[in-house]
């Protein structure tokens, strides 16, 4: 007999997850997330998981420890109701940063919070455009990772913007702009960036040709705002003509709100995966929901379908 389909929510965004509800037409799984008075995290789920497949929504974003926490106390209180499989949802992955050692004495905390999911009890992971593919291979669980560009590459088409070029802000990103390059059918251009420290951006050497172009920067996230900022002053020192600025996750760190109101681009497209301020105040921010994409993935999942599938070609996922 096939296990019945439940969706939960943690409170780091929970209006994606009655997004996805929406998409799949059933009912958000209820949950009571409350504190103890010295603010540890109680989670009791209402709802009956006993032989079901669970999928449990929380991108660990800011406050990045006190959503982490909840999602693992989250899977372990899954995991102690029976449920038979339980899947965490992570929009953004958290943590992803340090993947490696690439200095000593220094921790890869993308690993340890791979450790940390696996031993609250979770036994599937879906996310989105990871900071490093190979946090994939941190997880001895399967992992589905989504493509933030099967959603974003048709609103680009859409706008059919002339004479373009796509641009990686740096050389991580090299491979996530060629598949926006080679679906938009742009050129590519890639500017060599140098960071001095985690707060602090340089951007060097301009590789490609952008004078009198129209530009979309690509990359997995805006942070801080700096690797966009001076990708973007890079750019028009260049002759580029309108900059759009395009990522998956809308972490806006710090003082990066202000830093991309003053930032004159044409347009900022993000998603969802993180949930964004109605206050934002940025006249030139567009939203792309993640909802119905990750309501289809979660779908296929449940019913053993294929993933990659999802991969082959821009979808407008609001249609399905």
């Amino acid at each position: 007999m096939k296990s019945k389909l439940l969706i939960f929510s943690g409170t780091a965004n929970p209006a994606l997850a009655v997004g996805i509800c929406k998409y799949l037409q059933i009912e958000l799984g209820q949950a009571d997330i409350c504190r103890f008075p010295d603010q540890e995290i109680d989670v009791k789920i209402e709802s009956d998981v006993r032989g079901a497949d669970v999928f449990i929504v929380q991108p660990t974003c800011t406050p990045v420890n006190e959503h982490l926490m909840e999602l693992l106390i989250f899977i372990d209180c899954a995991k102690r109701a029976s449920a038979n499989q339980i899947t965490a949802v992570i929009p953004y992955y958290g943590y992803a940063r340090k993947d490696r050692k690439d200095e000593g004495r220094v921790p890869i905390t993308a690993k340890l919070v791979a450790n940390l999911l696996v031993t609250a009890g979770a036994q599937r992971i879906l996310t989105m455009d990871l900071h490093a593919d190979q946090i994939q291979g941190f997880f001895d669980i399967p992992l589905d990772h989504l493509l933030a560009r099967v959603v974003l590459v048709p609103y680009f088409l859409h706008l059919n913007i002339p004479n373009l070029v796509v641009v990686s802000p740096d050389i991580g990103s090299i491979r996530q702009a060629r598949a926006y390059a080679k679906r938009l059918e742009a050129d590519l251009a890639v500017i060599d960036k140098r960071r001095d420290s985690p707060r602090s951006v340089i951007s060097g050497t301009l590789i490609g040709y952008v004078d009198g172009k129209n530009a979309l920067i690509v990359d997995d996230m805006i942070s801080t705002g700096n690797t966009m900022v001076e990708a973007y002053h890079c750019l028009k020192r260049n002759g580029c003509q309108d900059v759009y600025l395009c990522a998956t996750h809308a972490v806006f760190a710090e003082n990066a709100w202000k830093k991309m109101l003053e930032c004159p681009a044409k347009q900022i497209v993000v998603t969802d995966t993180i949930p964004i301020p109605k206050d934002h105040g940025l006249p030139n921010l567009k939203v792309i929901t993640i909802a119905n994409y990750l309501g289809e993935a979660i779908r296929r999942i449940h019913e053993s379908e294929s993933i990659s599938a999802l991969f082959q070609q821009p979808l407008d996922l609001s249609s399905l």
